[in-house]
């Protein structure tokens, strides 16, 4: 009777875990309906109060999505036709029509992020970065893809003992953490966050990665 008791709950719990798994497919289906293949990165709308975060942070959204296989307008050629054009603010376009950006750039998709968080701690030794980034679609409208992180970068500095190592340590990281450039902790936090992004098609695995496994629609993690 125990046995059965057992294996009933083990049966439950794996059937609870399997639902708690959802391939790329399923959870971004409109990538795989649309499959974009040149994208623009708007202008980061910044909500925290370090105004800088928001010109640091543009620039290392080119990279990761140029890894993915996808064809990504020039930042710096976009942001200056942005302010040209009075589009630097993106809220004006977060939730509105995107049919202008499609006909002026030909763009498929608009990469969105909202920077919620942008600290960091020289004592504790971590820099902090809360962004949530949404993916849209300049012919319809539609979100293709959206995913949240709160990503620490680890910039501590460990060695020594005793009273006097720990005090040389803590000097360290200090020193570390505000050398630590803002750009680095941005594209460490791209890189975690973005990681499910299904592939372009200049990607190796382009139209083949329906079932791999998708993350969390929200992460938080540590990295270094």
């Amino acid at each position: 009777m125990k046995n059965s008791i057992y294996l009933a709950l083990a049966a439950l719990m794996l059937c609870s875990c399997a639902t708690n798994l959802a391939t790329r497919g399923e959870q971004y289906p409109k990538m795989y309906e649309e499959r974009p293949q040149a994208i623009v990165v708007m202008p980061p709308i910044n909500q925290t109060n370090h105004v800088e975060a928001k010109d640091y942070f543009y620039t290392t959204l080119y990279e990761p999505l140029c890894e993915k296989g996808y064809y990504v307008f020039s930042p710096m050629l976009t942001m200056e036709m942005f302010q040209t054009e009075s589009a630097y603010d993106a809220e004006l376009f977060l939730e509105g029509s995107l049919s202008q950006i499609q006909n002026v750039l030909g763009a498929d998709a608009a990469m969105f992020t909202i920077i919620k968080k942008w600290n960091r701690n020289n004592l504790a030794g971590t820099l902090t970065a809360n962004v949530e980034y949404i993916l849209r679609s300049t012919k319809t409208g539609e979100t293709l893809y959206k995913r949240e992180g709160l990503i620490k970068v680890d910039t501590s500095v460990r060695g020594g003992s005793g009273l006097f190592g720990a005090l040389v340590n803590l000097a360290a990281t200090a020193v570390n953490t505000a050398a630590t450039d803002k750009v680095v902790a941005g594209r460490k936090c791209n890189a975690y966050v973005l990681s499910d992004l299904p592939e372009g098609r200049y990607g190796l695995h382009y139209d083949q990665d329906q079932g791999f496994e998708a993350g969390k629609s929200f992460i938080e993690a540590t990295v270094e």
